[in-house]
């Protein structure tokens, strides 16, 4: 199995409410990290994550926004623990980030969305490769419910414009001849429109 040279978060968000921020302090602190807080202007707070066992070090600012805390962290990591605990309290607290996870002779990038990974991109000296994408099934499934509606639509006017030939057919005065082609023009629009979506 290759080792990990290091980890790269080259874009992480977290938006917390004031709550959220309290848990998160436990929950980093709960993973034998050391935490310290400091709070500065404008109730924005300044947090330092250490790694006792070995000094590594990641600062965070949680800037006060209305009622969220939002934190932009950009920072690379090498030693696992404080790697980890980074890796938890993202997916914990549904964040959004970009990860490389740096090895020997390639990286693995990671595209987190609400705390979920939605892709992982293998980056090699051969080029890049998607290793994994999420799928929108529910959004997939919802088109295709959607598609098919219209297919339903379409075979109803096309019943109607069909019932309308055979009546004109059967119009013995101009008038009712002028009423059955207005009806089909009618149709004809609302077919063209839907064969067009």
């Amino acid at each position: 199995m290759a080792k990990r040279l290091a980890t790269e978060y080259v874009n992480a968000r977290l938006q917390l409410s004031a709550d959220d921020l309290d848990r998160f302090v436990r929950f980093v602190g709960g993973q034998n990290i050391r935490i310290r807080v400091r709070v500065v202007g404008c109730g924005n707070q300044e947090m330092a994550l250490v790694d006792e066992t070995n000094g590594e070090e990641v600062s965070m600012t949680f800037e006060q926004r209305d009622d969220r805390f939002v934190c932009e962290l950009s920072c690379r990591l090498v030693h696992p623990k404080l790697t980890n605990a980074l890796r938890r309290a993202v997916s914990a607290f549904r964040g959004d980030a970009v990860v490389n996870r740096i090895y020997s002779g390639f990286t693995m990038t990671y595209y987190y969305k609400r705390g979920a990974v939605h892709k992982i991109v293998e980056h090699t000296a051969d080029g890049v490769r998607v290793v994994f994408e999420r799928r929108d099934t529910v959004g997939e499934l919802e088109s295709l419910y959607v598609s098919r509606q219209v297919e339903r639509e379409i075979e109803r006017i096309q019943d109607a414009i069909d019932e309308l030939l055979d009546l004109r057919n059967q119009c013995t005065s101009p008038g009712e001849k002028q009423a059955v082609d207005e009806r089909l023009r009618q149709y004809t629009k609302q077919l063209f429109i839907l064969e067009a979506e």
